[in-house]
């Protein structure tokens, strides 16, 4: 389930495929039997690999605590302030085989800085989504007005997870290798484009295979929950304080599911429906029409305001100059970097966040004016980032093919987004040719979804957010969460909103929840409203101010 965009380092490239076929065919990779794998040999061995997990997961641990992690000056290549110090972790490849070959994570931290006197509380660790984007900048929130009895009172911890940045790097292509010049993207696939892009996906999981080899099975969500526990432990911490966006909330269901005894608080922003059935078919579908109904809202707003854009006084008008501007870079990329495929993606943001709204209509107002260069540069791809975008591609692509099966006949794909896209139309293809090398993914025996919710002991209070109008991570997703959770859990919505990603941003209501929850455990009820934050101004000097203070935060993808 794509739920990357581009956020403090990453580009609007990561949110498509840019393939490259390579020159062999890769053997399917196996896999080690695991308790949620369909293809564990039987019982009997799936057993003797949970006792080797627990073995791998008690070992790890024992070197946690004071001298758990060596917290040093960040190597320059992180770009982090000197008062942030890092560490590297080490953990199993595959908690199967404790002895076996050991991976290392990168690791950030601020110590709580005790500001009023508060009392430290410990580690409060973050994962910011994906899968595939690091946490590593999450110690900057420190400096955000808003947070400073949040890091008074808790060391902040990030870390990239397995295959993220520095920690045992995952890449399925040569960067350098993406095609060169615009992406033309057909608005109605036709069957032979159809044909072109699943021969590119399949291209793409054996790229996949061939620079990652053995390793790649182990890329999961599992493994992620089970590094996630070994960090805990070398912070020297009994129970884990999380906070987890997007994809990050996936992370923390599992992890609660897994080790229940081991929570003590988690915030979870932008929930991902858990439901093993949803994972991750389905949610990629459920998230086509969010995406489709926040491209409409774009556009409804665009129509509000338009004495300033000049683009339509309707949704169905602001389209129609959106599909002018479409069909020029169709023939003639803007800039000579922005064809249709660049344009769409730049245009995903719109649905992800309101506050790149003004930016955006104003680049297609001055395009449709003769001014090309706003869209220039809003959406053509940076080169100095691509191999941050394929890595956090293939890590994306790695983690959520190995945890769930996909339909493997190409006939299904077909038919559920055909029939999809006549109603949600903007992103449907898109969505389904990234995730399409889950198809023919050759990894063995792929694992079956946790069944988030079946933890053998109630949990202690937990905190759900969500944003009513979310396309990312649709609505109903929170409500499956909070219910998988239990008694316990607690959410807050934030209505009439739909940019992805609750906390930190411009909603007090919302932030007061969070903060009273993280420093004194306390939650706000069963279910409680925040009413939306305020919609940008049309000329974008006033919301500007609100993004620079967001960009300190770590991406929520």
């Amino acid at each position: 389930m794509r739920t990357r965009t581009a956020r403090h380092g990453s580009v609007a490239a990561a949110l498509f495929l840019a393939l490259c076929a390579p020159t062999a065919v890769a053997a399917p990779v196996p896999r080690t039997p695991d308790t949620a794998d369909t293809g564990a040999a039987d019982a009997e061995s799936a057993g003797a690999a949970l006792v080797a997990r627990r073995a791998a997961l008690a070992a790890a641990s024992r070197g946690g605590g004071a001298a758990g992690l060596d917290f040093r000056a960040c190597p320059a290549v992180e770009d982090l302030p000197s008062r942030v110090r890092c560490a590297t972790l080490r953990v199993p490849l595959d908690y199967a085989r404790p002895d076996g070959p050991q991976i290392s994570l990168t690791v950030s931290r601020a110590a709580a800085t005790g500001a009023g006197g508060a009392a430290r509380q410990g580690a409060l660790v973050q994962n910011p989504g994906g899968p595939g984007a690091s946490g590593m900048y999450f110690p900057l929130v420190a400096d955000v007005p808003g947070w400073e009895r949040i890091a008074a009172a808790y060391d902040l911890v990030g870390y990239a997870p397995r295959g993220v940045g520095r920690s045992a790097p995952l890449s399925c292509t040569d960067p350098a290798a993406r095609p060169k010049g615009p992406v033309q993207e057909p608005v109605h696939p036709s069957p032979a484009y159809k044909a072109e892009r699943l021969a590119q996906a399949r291209a793409y999981a054996n790229g996949c295979a061939h620079r990652t080899g053995a390793a790649l099975p182990y890329y999961t969500t599992l493994n992620n929950a089970r590094d996630l526990h070994v960090l805990r432990a070398a912070l020297g911490e009994e129970k884990l304080t999380f906070m987890g966006a997007s994809y990050g909330t996936y992370l923390a269901a599992v992890y609660a599911t897994l080790y229940p005894g081991h929570v003590r608080r988690m915030v979870l922003d932008s929930a991902v429906d858990p439901d093993p059935r949803r994972v991750w078919y389905r949610n990629n579908l459920d998230q086509a029409r969010g995406f489709e109904g926040r491209w409409h809202d774009f556009r409804a707003w665009v129509a509000r305001h338009h004495g300033t854009y000049g683009l339509g006084t309707t949704p169905a008008a602001v389209q129609a100059a959106y599909e002018r501007v479409r069909d020029a870079v169709a023939r003639t990329p803007a800039g000579g970097a922005v064809g249709t495929g660049e344009l769409r993606a730049a245009f995903l943001q719109a649905a992800y966040y309101d506050d790149v709204w003004p930016d955006r209509a104003a680049a297609l107002a001055a395009f449709l004016l003769g001014d090309p260069s706003l869209l220039a540069a809003q959406a053509a791809p940076d080169p100095a980032a691509a191999a941050e975008a394929e890595n956090a591609t293939a890590v994306y692509t790695a983690v959520l093919c190995n945890d769930a099966p996909w339909p493997a006949d190409w006939s299904t794909w077909d038919r559920d987004n055909s029939e999809l896209a006549r109603t949600a139309p903007f992103e449907t293809w898109a969505n389904a040719f990234l995730n399409l090398p889950c198809a023919s993914w050759p990894v063995r025996g792929r694992q079956s979804p946790v069944a988030v919710g079946a933890q053998p002991e109630r949990l202690p209070r937990t905190l759900v957010v969500a944003a009513e109008r979310d396309g990312a991570t649709p609505y109903p997703g929170a409500l499956e969460l909070q219910r998988r959770l239990g008694a316990g859990a607690s959410l807050v919505t934030e209505t009439g909103a739909g940019s992805h990603g609750v906390v930190g941003g411009r909603n007090n209501c919302v932030d007061r929840h969070v903060e009273r929850y993280l420093l004194t455990g306390a939650t706000p009820g069963w279910r409680v409203t925040c009413a939306p934050h305020p919609e940008p101004a049309p000329v974008s000097l006033d919301d500007r101010a609100a993004g620079a203070r967001r960009a300190l935060l770590p991406p929520v993808v």
